[in-house]
């Protein structure tokens, strides 16, 4: 193997793509093979991102868009540059570097296997089934199965949790995390008076941040900052941008159409599938393709690895059962979180760095 160090640049077009890139980065620090840097776009959390910037002590750079990140990436010649979608100036910066594709999530959209229209140098890929299904679609590009690195920290023991008591939540009560996604959401299916149902559990509210951002959402966040007023609530802040706290916090989730449901249910954990959603009038009826082309065939895998509520009366039933008696789901559970999130030994990043320092 080639002794020379390696330069690495991860691209931060969204905050949500750090709790992916952050295991690998800290792999890469332990390794002592050489430097990394974080290339952030501008944006409207530019201030939360400081913050996780001075927490982490990252190196980095800022980029008005991604015309300047092309021009940076060309100007430093990296090694390896990680994206977490896709890129529209790739064959110029394959020119001076190699690059990678890493996503940060695993739902079941059809865009986690389409992102690949436009290949990378390589492309890691959780789990087996995954990695035939993108090499059948895309025979020519490059696919290396390594599992989700974003798990690393919770399967390894090192994910921080909350205190609860600090949150203003009861510490001696069991904890429910809904972690909706933003479309299409079952937020709109549940009831005003939602926390009300559930008021001998705290309830942690862990929605898409485009629920919390975007304004064509803002049915959402009125509900949302409604449930937030509840004494057995704490609605996640855009601050909390890493789903991993929740996940090694709660003792049940609720979720949709999220990459979520697999995350949790690799923790063997309790997972309740909400599968009533509120769909737009262009996704009904005539229309109902729409939302098939939207949602990837995997979508009737993920159903596989829940309990599935296919009404808000259901999910209420289904979560008291499922507090009782924990562990009813946990061989299916376990089966279909590995088929889609790969090898749950939290390696993914030490396998990940393994290639980079191999194919320098």
């Amino acid at each position: 193997m080639n002794d020379r160090n390696i330069s690495i640049l991860f691209d931060v077009q969204e905050l949500y793509y750090l709790p992916q890139y952050l295991p690998v980065y800290h792999e890469f620090l332990n390794r002592n093979q050489g430097n990394a840097f974080f290339v952030f776009h501008h944006g409207k959390f530019d201030t939360i991102i400081k913050s996780i910037i001075k927490s982490e002590n990252l190196n980095h750079v800022w980029v008005e868009n991604k015309s300047e990140a092309n021009n940076y990436y060309k100007k430093e010649k990296a090694d390896w540059i990680f994206f977490g979608n896709t890129f529209p100036y790739l064959d110029e910066v394959h020119k001076v570097s190699k690059t990678i594709q890493l996503g940060h999530g695993v739902g079941p959209k059809s865009s986690y296997y389409t992102k690949s229209d436009t290949p990378t140098t390589v492309r890691f890929v959780e789990g087996e089934y995954r990695t035939n299904r993108l090499k059948s679609m895309y025979p020519d590009n490059n696919f290396v199965d390594v599992g989700f690195a974003k798990l690393d920290p919770i399967l390894n023991g090192h994910a921080p949790t909350f205190d609860l008591e600090s949150l203003g939540l009861d510490p001696l009560k069991r904890t429910l995390v809904y972690a909706p996604t933003f479309y299409p959401s079952s937020i709109e299916r549940f009831p005003k008076k939602f926390p009300e149902d559930f008021k001998d559990f705290n309830i942690m509210i862990k929605p898409h941040y485009f629920s919390l951002s975007q304004e064509k959402y803002k049915k959402q966040r009125q509900l949302l900052e409604y449930w937030s007023e509840y004494d057995n609530v704490y609605l996640a802040k855009v601050t909390d941008y890493s789903l991993v706290p929740f996940l090694a916090t709660a003792d049940l989730l609720m979720s949709d159409a999220s990459s979520a449901i697999i995350e949790f249910a690799a923790l063997d954990k309790p997972v309740i599938w909400c599968n009533f959603l509120q769909l737009r009038w262009n996704y009904k009826g005539i229309f109902a393709y729409r939302f098939k082309n939207r949602m990837d065939k995997d979508y009737d895998e993920y159903s596989k690895i829940a309990v599935q509520s296919d009404s808000y009366e259901a999910l209420k039933d289904n979560i008291k059962e499922q507090i009782l008696n924990p562990t009813s789901f946990s061989k299916k559970r376990l089966q279909y979180a590995n088929k889609l999130a790969g090898s749950l030994d939290g390696k993914a990043s030490q396998r990940i760095i393994d290639y980079l320092l191999k194919n320098k």
